[in-house]
């Protein structure tokens, strides 16, 4: 059973339209008082009870609709009930609007029309011509007129002489027009009783649009973003002429003066496949982000990993290679001679500004202000809760210009967090921060050897231990491209990082490759880089931390400023965070070995307790050295710093329990010495 609502003729056509299709009409509720005409006839005719004047103010019902109340329309209020009708549809009018938007996006800006209670197109800025019923002609005889007239005058703007016009004969039925009806009447005060809903799909009601001319909107801009008005799929296509009429009356003025929404494009929703059409493939429309050495990889059979949407080499095999025969061929390479690695993708953030030093000691655990120019500094960076966000490495280029560096995947999420700070807790400092990751191309050129390699490349710069030390930058030229290079190393040998403008990385790259051939320099990718910094006890954050980790958790107090406040300070206070028994970064060697033990194996103290077992902590990283010859791995276990040379039992898929030694996690070169040669 349907019932029919509305304020314009359009309600006795489709309820002409139900009747031809079987369904049960049982009323049609129009709101003018007085609407004679031709389909009005026709409806009342077929025996559909017809109540003008009056407006459905109440619908009724639990998961379905069941029932409305039909009031008598006193103005803008309600008077008597009239009746309750039963039925499951209510299909609802408010007339119809113009679709304005080719003209408003061509710089037109629409009228309201007070005749047509619809906003139409106003003057024309661009070579644009609206008709028919984008122009508001809604009636069938005047739609045909109003486009044999546009097209015959595009004709002539084109330069061609238009046909003469056939005058067709349409007969229209005769009618009423419309009467403005933009917020049917209740029994209560807008937002005092049921909601009155605008906006469909986000469920904008009146009560909201009033609220935000309360609060002081008065820009229907404002307003669509307070309210979030039109903000659906149907970009307001069904809501939002009612909504700028509500506001345009709580304002207490005219609708032409609120005027309308901006119109964007597109018209019609636009999927997400139809934009990536047959590009979607594997990657389900995840950009793909590529280094500028990304061609010199794949042609020399790499094999790439996705990292934050970055492809990373992951190892480089030769013919007749397994995967580990490459990472261990990688490794030693460039622990006996030299290695190179693309570090592209690791997060550059530019922060310039008087304040970027302090800002620099609000974020980060250690302190920043006395860093000299030149100087790089390893810094933790703690959520508030007091754990381990990200790490990287900062460096002075001038004295209120700072280069930071993040993890791959952290990059995005910690200028983010930076900004937030900035803007709503800090709005008073001096800093900005530009994100430059995609600006620069790096190669990390690491190895005994990579001193050798890099004078070569490089000119303007001393690479002597004296003028060069570790933990500092040097701004020259690489193969002639104006580059800064970095002595840094997350391998633990002598390394240096090269980096140079993005479009000359491959350029540079190849420079690098052609000197170091006579110590036949090696590529080597993430994997063996994992096996290199896990050697040397670095950790990865989101690997070897799982956001519950403090720095006293990895053993890392030094990092940790007593002198200053910082982001996480007070947290790192509470009574859970300074527990002796809380899970805590270790090594672990196999008591035999020679068996990997698996990433993310459980850790239990005793090799045959009934289960259920209570766990004391897991393996982070796990791989084989070849370096020292034996399987390494590290892990977060319970109290771990102070069971040095202590046993556990790591818990494997297939019921084994492998002994583990706990060592510290730092397995090669404890004291430092070969980087800092």
């Amino acid at each position: 059973a349907a019932l029919v609502f509305g304020n314009n003729d359009a309600i006795y056509r489709t309820a002409l339209y139900l009747l031809r299709a079987g369904a049960d009409v049982k009323a049609v509720v129009d709101s003018r008082a007085s609407a004679d005409g031709d389909l009005r006839d026709a409806v009342g005719s077929a025996g559909v009870a017809v109540k003008q004047g009056c407006v459905v103010s109440g619908a009724n019902g639990g998961k379905h609709l069941r029932s409305v109340d039909i009031y008598r329309r006193e103005g803008a209020a309600v008077g008597a009930a009239v009746d309750v009708i039963q039925c499951d549809l209510l299909a609802v009018s408010g007339g119809h609007s113009p679709a304005v938007h080719l003209h408003a996006q061509s710089g037109g800006r629409p009228v309201f029309d007070e005749d047509k209670l619809c906003f139409v197109p106003g003057e024309s800025v661009q070579a644009e011509c609206s008709a028919g019923g984008s122009r508001g002609s809604f009636d069938l005889a005047e739609c045909l007129d109003a486009g044999a007239a546009a097209g015959a005058e595009s004709a002539r703007l084109t330069g061609f002489e238009p046909a003469p016009q056939v005058k067709r004969r349409v007969e229209s039925p005769r009618g009423a027009p419309a009467e403005a009806l933009w917020l049917v009447p209740g029994r209560h005060p807008v937002g005092r009783g049921p909601k009155q809903f605008v906006d469909y799909q986000n469920d904008t009601s009146a009560a909201d649009i009033h609220l935000a001319a309360r609060e002081g909107y008065r820009s229907i801009e404002h307003v669509k973003r307070y309210t979030a008005l039109g903000f659906g799929t149907d970009q307001g296509k069904i809501g939002n002429i009612n909504g700028m009429a509500i506001l345009a009356d709580a304002l207490g003025q005219g609708l032409g003066e609120t005027g309308t929404t901006t119109f964007r494009p597109n018209y019609t929703p636009v999927t997400f496949g139809a934009i990536a059409a047959r590009d979607v493939g594997p990657d389900l429309f995840d950009p793909v982000r590529k280094t500028a050495m990304h061609e010199w990889h794949a042609a020399h059979g790499v094999m790439f990993e996705n990292v934050g949407q970055w492809k990373r080499p992951w190892y480089y095999p030769k013919s007749g290679e397994s995967m580990r025969d490459a990472v261990n061929r990688e490794c030693l390479a460039t622990r006996n001679g030299v290695g190179i690695l693309d570090a592209s993708t690791l997060g550059k953030i530019d922060i310039v500004g008087p304040d970027a030093a302090e800002f620099l000691n609000r974020i980060y655990t250690n302190a920043w202000s006395k860093l000299g120019i030149g100087r790089c500094r390893y810094g933790l960076m703690l959520g508030e809760d007091g754990m381990v966000m990200d790490d990287g490495v900062t460096t002075r280029l001038g004295e209120d210009h700072y280069y930071m560096t993040t993890t791959t995947g952290g990059a995005a999420h910690v200028l983010s967090w930076m900004e937030q700070w900035l803007q709503t807790e800090w709005p008073h400092m001096k800093v900005y921060f530009t994100s430059v990751t995609d600006h620069w191309a790096v190669m990390s050129v690491a190895g005994p050897n990579s001193r050798k390699v890099v004078e070569q490349v490089c000119e303007g710069i001393d690479f002597s231990s004296e003028s060069f030390p570790f933990m500092s930058m040097r701004e020259g030229r690489a193969a002639g491209v104006a580059a800064r290079v970095f002595r840094i190393s997350f391998s633990g040998e002598l390394a240096y990082e090269i980096n140079v403008p993005a479009n000359y990385g491959g350029r540079v790259w190849e420079a690098v490759m052609e000197a170091g051939a006579e110590f036949e320099i090696t590529p080597y990718g993430t994997e063996a880089m994992h096996v290199l910094r896990a050697e040397k006890g670095f950790i990865i954050v989101g690997q070897d931390t799982d956001g519950s980790v403090t720095p006293h958790d990895l053993g890392m107090d030094w990092i940790v400023s007593k002198n200053k406040d910082f982001l996480g300070r007070r947290s790192l206070a509470r009574s859970d965070c300074v527990r002796p028994n809380r899970k805590q970064f270790v090594g672990l060697l196999s008591k035999d070995g020679e068996t990997m033990v698996p990433e993310g194996a459980q850790l239990v103290n005793a090799p045959q307790d009934a289960t259920p077992v209570p766990m004391v902590g897991h393996v982070t990283s796990s791989y084989y050295s070849a370096s020292l010859g034996h399987p390494i791995a590290l892990a977060l276990v319970k109290g771990g710093l102070g069971r040095m040379g202590g046993t556990v039992y790591a818990c494997t898929l297939d019921g084994r329990r492998i002994e583990c030694e706990i060592t510290p996690p730092v397995f090669y070169d404890p004291d430092g010495g070969k980087m800092k040669q």
